[in-house]
Parts: structure tokens; C-alpha cells; sequence
């Protein structure tokens, strides 16, 4: 019998827990420092005081983003874990009623009520609990949560994005520092956008041009108020 090559295909699904936090950190890391750092200089504030405020942008925004995304995915495991507890508890209790129940799943799927019984058998023989956790509860090995791993994918992509606007910031003449940061912060977040939707086998055009029109809208509006506040004090 003719051995054939292991079949071998890659999905976005497979890269949803570090892709998520990686793409939002970059993100919110161009356009919160950016914001930032235009917002102070059209304050008419020194460049001195202008790259403090981006520096503390990019220190304190990377460990805010790791520890809200550490917090919102422990949540999430702790979620899980429950499940799983509790799942585990009706095998013991009521293994007829969880086979019936996984049964009733793959008939609803499609399957022939015979074959489905036949499969669930299997599966519940190979491991109950896998299965229960699959197709009852739709968990699985690549949308399970990671705490420790979407935190850091947060800080460091948060720092990755800040530190550009920061970097021009640092290197623009002070008086064209808000054109050039913004340029500079539109373009990014029109990659980044780019990126993140053809990693996600998403519509390219659509989500760059929803991300460069939100970051447009945002960075402007806090030139805006930096005006104000600079012409006030």
C-alpha cells in the first residue's frame, strides 16, 4: 500500500492568541504615542518636554498593555479551567447522558444517527474529555488562552510601534515634528493594518483604510486640543 505524504496546511485560526495582542500592542502603540507626542508639541512645548512625554508613553502604555492583556486572558483560562472541572465531573457522574449529549452534536453536524453514536463511542474511548472540550465547548489548542505569552506579544509590539513616533520625534526639527510624525504614524499603521488583515486572510483595503481613518481622526483631534490647552495656559 502506497504511503502517502503527511497533508500539511497552516490557518490564521492557528496564529489567533499571539496575533491578536501583537497586532492590537503595535497599534495602539503608534497611535497613543503619536497622539501624544503631537498633542504636546502643539502645546507649543520644548522638544524636551515633548520626548519625555513620549518616553513615558512608551514605558508606561508596554506594561499597561501586559498587564491588561495578563488580566483579561487569565480571566479567560480561569473560564476554561471551570469548564473543563466541571465537564469532567459529568463524565464521572453521567457518562450515558454525556455520550448522548456528544452523540445529538454530530447529528446536528450531519451525520447518521447510527455513525454518530459510533463515533462518539470512539472518541469517548481515545479521550472523553478532549472531545467534549471540542465539540461542546469549542475550545481548542490554537484559541486557548495564554496569558504569559498574549502579555508579552502585547509589551513588546506596544513598544515596537511606540518607539518609532518617538524615534522621528527625537530626530525631526521641532517645528515640523507634528507633520512628520503623523506621516510617519500613517504609514505604519497602514502596513500594520495591511498585515494584520492578509495574515488573517481578510479584505487588505477595507482594513487599511478603516485604521488609517481612525488614526487620521485621532491624532488630529489631539493636535486640536494640544492647541487649545497651549493657547490657554
Amino acid at each position: 500500500m502506497p504511503v502517502h505524504p503527511r497533508h500539511r496546511e497552516r490557518h490564521a485560526i492557528d496564529h489567533v492568541g499571539w496575533l491578536r495582542a501583537a497586532v492590537l500592542g503595535a497599534n495602539d502603540g503608534i497611535l497613543s504615542t503619536a497622539s501624544l507626542i503631537v498633542g504636546v508639541a502643539s502645546a507649543s512645548s520644548g522638544p524636551r518636554e515633548m520626548i519625555v512625554a513620549g518616553t513615558a508613553a512608551l514605558v508606561a502604555g508596554s506594561l499597561s498593555m501586559a498587564a491588561g492583556e495578563y488580566v483579561s486572558v487569565s480571566s479567560q483560562a480561569d473560564l476554561e479551567k471551570a469548564d473543563l472541572h466541571r465537564e469532567a465531573h459529568e463524565l464521572r457522574d453521567d457518562p450515558d447522558g454525556e455520550h448522548s449529549e456528544l452523540t445529538g452534536i454530530y447529528i446536528r453536524r450531519g451525520l447518521e444517527p447510527a455513525l454518530a453514536a459510533e463515533v462518539a463511542t470512539q472518541l469517548t474511548a481515545h479521550d472523553a474529555l478532549a472531545a467534549h472540550a471540542r465539540d461542546e465547548l469549542g475550545m481548542s489548542k490554537a484559541t486557548s488562552a495564554r496569558p504569559v505569552q498574549a502579555a508579552l506579544a502585547s509589551a513588546a509590539s506596544f513598544a515596537a510601534g511606540a518607539i518609532v513616533p518617538l524615534g522621528v520625534a527625537a530626530i525631526a526639527p521641532f517645528a515640523y515634528v507634528s507633520i512628520a510624525v503623523v506621516g510617519i504614524s500613517i504609514v505604519l499603521l497602514a502596513i500594520l493594518g495591511g498585515f494584520g488583515a492578509r495574515t488573517g486572510n481578510a479584505p487588505v483595503a477595507r482594513a487599511v483604510t478603516r485604521v488609517v481613518l481612525l488614526g487620521a481622526a485621532a491624532m488630529l483631534v489631539t493636535i486640536g486640543i494640544g492647541r487649545l490647552v497651549g493657547a490657554s495656559i
